[in-house]
């Protein structure tokens, strides 16, 4: 058993704490949400007064925030000046490469053995809830056994990426890509429609065809094909839109430092970012689909 502080306990922190106190390990959960400190007591959590509290007591820190400048906060005020020497520092919030690169060079300059890993997640809320998330990990190749045997509980992939930054690197790369191919999916099945072509044949042909791919297959927008996709719960429960739209823009902000041509991922960004300002930010990303039909109504 590992005695593991976990800050941030919202969409995807309550899952992934419960799992951690699930799997045996003593987890100090601490949020700025009464609500949430409530919701991790019940599955299993300890609850702290405090980050700092939760970090001094802990051999392993995680952390799962909104932001890179939250990250940033968290980790030079509560996370680094209380975390105990030889501790192990994890970050799986989704946040900017150099966010993510510079608290692991202030926890390695702390002269306190810190260890310091960034592990953003893909796999969204429900993947949290059930431990299936894939973690893409950012941190010196020595560190990876324990770092992985941390994340075991919560995930059904853990990959190092390389060192630090390069797990956020691969997460905004990897949502770029996933973001372009639903925008992709539900473009032809909006026009398949428009061609009279019923959608479930054609998700029959193109999941058999080239077309093929995890945002039609595993993730279908179109009702019906895949039942634990979102689109059979009116678009409720998976990846939101304001979280696919936050990823696109740090990806577009990665790409415009690194001075990479990224023409998709900029008409994918406008696009959800229109999406969210029309009010759908709290739907899956996938409720595109509906935008393109012109059926906004039916959300």
């Amino acid at each position: 058993m590992t005695t593991i502080a976990f800050i941030g306990l919202g969409n995807m922190g309550a899952g992934m704490a419960a799992n951690l106190a699930k799997a045996g390990h003593d987890v100090l959960a601490f949020d700025l949400s009464p609500a949430a400190l409530d919701r991790a007591r019940g599955a299993g959590c300890r609850i702290a007064a405090s980050a700092a509290e939760a970090v001094g007591e802990a051999e392993t820190v995680i952390t799962m925030l909104p932001a890179g400048a939250h990250v940033r906060q968290v980790w030079t005020e509560s996370v680094i000046p209380a975390a105990r020497q030889g501790a192990l520092l994890i970050d799986c919030s989704t946040i900017d490469v150099d966010s993510a690169r510079a608290v692991s060079a202030a926890a390695v300059a702390a002269d306190k053995g810190l260890k310091a890993a960034d592990a953003p997640v893909s796999g969204g809320i429900m993947a949290a809830e059930a431990g299936t998330l894939a973690f893409m990990v950012g941190c010196e190749t020595e560190q990876v056994p324990a770092v992985e045997a941390i994340l075991t509980p919560m995930a059904r992939a853990v990959i190092h990426a390389g060192a630090a930054g390069a797990g956020q690197a691969a997460k905004i790369c990897n949502n770029m890509l996933l973001g372009i191919s639903m925008i992709g999916v539900c473009e032809a099945f909006a026009l398949a429609e428009k061609l009279g072509l019923d959608p479930l044949r054609f998700f029959e042909i193109a999941s058999k065809s080239s077309g093929q791919c995890w945002s039609l297959t595993s993730y279908s927008p179109w009702p019906g094909p895949v039942p634990s996709a979102p689109s059979n719960r009116g678009y409720e429960g998976g990846f939101l839109t304001s979280l696919m739209s936050k990823d696109l823009k740090l990806a577009q902000e990665a790409a415009a430092k690194a001075g990479a041509t990224t023409p998709l991922g900029s008409e994918a960004q406008a696009l959800y970012a229109l999406f969210e300002a029309l009010g759908y930010g709290q739907k899956d990303f996938s409720a595109v689909l509906q935008l393109m039909r012109g059926r906004l109504a039916d959300l």
